[in-house]
């Protein structure tokens, strides 16, 4: 018989047994009890670490989002390093879209959150890899910094958030590169 996990290799059990049943049932059907189960514990163990659903929810949730880093490293080109950014955003979004729209639902309701918390809670303590290319963007001389105003410097993220939520689904490469060639660059190159 194996020995009893502890520490990291319980947590990870735990969080992926979470995530499991989140993409298998919704937060709507996750329970305490069945995590613990698929996860070959019991309640307390969990109760231990998460004070309910929501948290370990969350938990699990950052714990895919922490599988699937968006750094890019320095190309020495903004357009590819725009571009690079959106094809590991599109990775990641395939299993988190549904989950999110499902948990937003009941999470909301128990919690009395706000999305704006909702979403501090799931990014705290991740690097914000946008935020560093359009710096870079500036020190190459690509980027005129004045037109870096926060409708502009968030608007590749605000429309690949929606697109993500309006279709659970990444959106397609013709269209990353619309946005980045049609919309984005345009509003921020130096002339």
């Amino acid at each position: 018989m194996k020995g009893r996990r502890r520490g990291a290799d319980l947590e990870e059990a735990l969080l992926d047994a979470a995530w499991l049943e989140l993409t298998e049932r919704g937060y709507a059907g996750l329970t305490m009890e069945a995590v613990a189960t698929r996860a070959g514990t019991s309640r307390p163990v969990l109760a231990r670490r998460w004070d309910g659903k929501a948290d370990l929810a969350i938990a699990a949730i950052r714990r895919q989002i922490a599988k699937h880093p968006l750094e890019v490293p320095d190309r020495g080109d903004l357009r590819t390093e725009l571009l690079e950014l959106l094809e590991h955003a599109s990775n990641r979004v395939r299993g988190i879209a549904a989950v999110f729209t499902l948990f937003f639902s009941e999470y909301f309701h128990e919690t009395s959150s706000t999305p704006q918390s909702l979403r501090t809670a799931l990014l705290a303590g991740n690097p914000q890899p946008l935020a560093a290319i359009l710096e870079r963007g500036v020190k190459r001389g690509e980027i005129a910094p004045e037109k870096l105003v926060p409708p502009v410097s968030t608007l590749l993220s605000d429309l690949f958030r929606h697109h993500a939520i309006m279709t659970f689904a990444p959106p397609p490469p013709e269209l990353r590169v619309a946005w980045v060639d049609s919309i984005f660059l345009p509003l921020v190159r130096a002339d």
